[in-house]
């Protein structure tokens, strides 16, 4: 009998030990960041200073080709938190709220809170700020303060003075004040504050900065950090062979005050632009090593995992276009770091991954690494990528971007190639196609579809995109009208 005993009390014991090892899930801290193409100084550039970002890519796995589902920002942020591609959606615009067409879709906010952890969105994370507020323990006020400089208000004062109810200041602007004085410095305490808050629960933190996004304002110490005569200015040649509506008319840009209507714009005033860019880029950085410093401060980087992404990459004068609102290279590339917490047995840092990923996988992602039940997603969990950056992984990373509501772009990359066709939104019957070399840059300036020196890899290209958007499928859903 007491043998009996004794072989309980260790089976017990034993399984006590299994189940005090068992790793907790950890915490999630995302940086969303707002028009960030892969431009930082990890990424290779000599113009970024990305020093935190930087320190944080050594500390992770950094991804050399992730891609967004829509360049375009209210699709991208709904297709990242929903884990369903736009075409899933069927949203292509930034007037849809997620919620008014989708009432029943879980979230990945939403998961979370549904399994015991605080979640909390501070700045910009969807496009609109009353989507899915019911999926937040705490949702902070999104600041709203643009402009500082007198000459600034008076410009905007003098346009509604004129009748524009609703004006757009200068893209532009330096003034001499401290970090929080501008938007993101604010988001950066606030969430430095819902850290200290919830720093005992178990917690999904959004941290939404929303720089590098016009307008190019941030404070005059970041505009000092960068010579604006060492800029180039890109290309501004077009792809020869290019389809006719690839490119967007860049009108976000031409409604700031004090922009030409000129396309493309001149020398001095894209210099100007490519420095506001590099300058709030500079900006945010500071505010992601703040937040990063809190973190370590509390101790909760041992268990708290990180994602630094964007919703989309950016065009700054290249093809002579600007912003994003397209399917190239350049607007659908996306900065990606993942760093696991540091308890993480499992951990790989300071390495590149050059596997094709997307933004759409991060959802399933995040749920894996915590244990949850997702539900069904389009994208696919990174974590074995996560172990080994070298793994073989996806064929193919897609994209859409709609041209009103009867025109629909389609494109595919495999890493080195970018094939994409414009379609009828309703028969599928193709409008356009293009194909481009992405081996060695961003930029491609000759479309060689049709060209029969490429004619195989223009097969096998069209033959990756097919099997994502069929020819004889239905027509795009749509639940909202896109602007061409």
């Amino acid at each position: 009998m007491k043998k009996i005993v004794v072989i309980v009390c260790l089976l017990i014991s034993a399984q006590s030990l299994v189940f005090s090892q068992k790793k907790e899930p950890p915490n999630i801290l995302v940086f969303y960041i707002d028009d960030l193409r892969a431009e930082l100084g990890c990424y290779g550039s000599e113009t970024a200073i990305t020093p935190n970002i930087d320190k944080l890519s050594n500390d992770g796995i950094m991804f050399n080709k992730a891609y967004t589902q829509q360049a375009i920002c209210a699709p991208s942020r709904m297709s990242t938190l929903t884990g369903l591609r736009p075409e899933t959606l069927g949203i292509y615009s930034i007037f849809t709220p997620l919620r008014k067409v989708h009432k029943d879709v879980v979230t990945l906010p939403q998961l979370f809170r549904q399994n015991g952890y605080k979640t909390i969105s501070t700045g910009k994370v969807y496009h609109h700020t009353i989507d899915d507020k019911e999926s937040w323990t705490q949702l902070v006020v999104r600041p709203s303060k643009r402009y500082l400089k007198p000459e600034s208000l008076k410009a905007i004062a003098d346009l509604k003075s004129g009748g524009n109810k609703n004006p757009k200041g200068p893209a532009f602007e330096d003034a001499d004040v401290a970090d929080e004085a501008y938007v993101d410095g604010e988001i950066a305490n606030n969430a430095i504050k819902m850290l200290n808050k919830y720093k005992d629960d178990k917690f999904l933190l959004f941290v939404g900065f929303t720089k590098p996004h016009l307008p190019f304002n941030a404070p005059k110490k970041y505009w000092d950090m960068h010579d604006k005569s060492k800029f180039d200015i890109p290309s501004k040649e077009k792809p020869e062979g290019m389809y006719r509506l690839a490119l967007s008319q860049w009108g976000e840009l031409k409604g700031y005050h004090g922009i030409p209507k000129e396309d493309p714009l001149n020398d001095d005033i894209t210099r100007t632009l490519i420095h506001g860019y590099h300058a709030c880029v500079s900006y945010m950085d500071a505010q992601v090593g703040k937040v990063m410093q809190t973190l370590e401060e509390l101790d909760l980087r041992k268990n708290t995992m990180i994602v630094f992404m964007s919703d989309h990459g950016y065009k700054i004068g290249e093809y002579g276009a600007w912003c994003k609102h397209s399917n190239v290279e350049i607007d659908v590339r996306v900065p990606l770091i993942i760093s696991r917490e540091t308890n993480d047995k499992n951990r790989v840092a300071g390495q590149m991954s050059n596997a094709l990923v997307e933004n759409v996988d991060i959802f399933s992602t995040l749920t894996e690494i915590c244990g949850l039940e997702s539900p069904k997603s389009d994208g696919k969990s990174l974590i074995p990528v996560l172990n080994n950056p070298e793994i073989k992984w996806d064929e193919i990373a897609t994209s859409v971007y709609a041209r009103g509501k009867n025109i629909m772009g389609c494109t595919a990359t495999d890493g080195n190639w970018r094939y994409t066709e414009w379609r009828d939104s309703n028969s599928h019957e193709i409008l356009g196609a293009e194909l481009y070399e992405h081996k060695n840059s961003l930029l491609s300036f000759e479309n060689l579809s049709g060209n029969e020196g490429y004619k195989d890899v223009e097969e096998s290209m069209k033959t990756l995109l097919e099997s994502q958007f069929p020819r004889d499928a239905k027509p795009f859903p749509q639940n909202d009208i896109p602007r061409n």
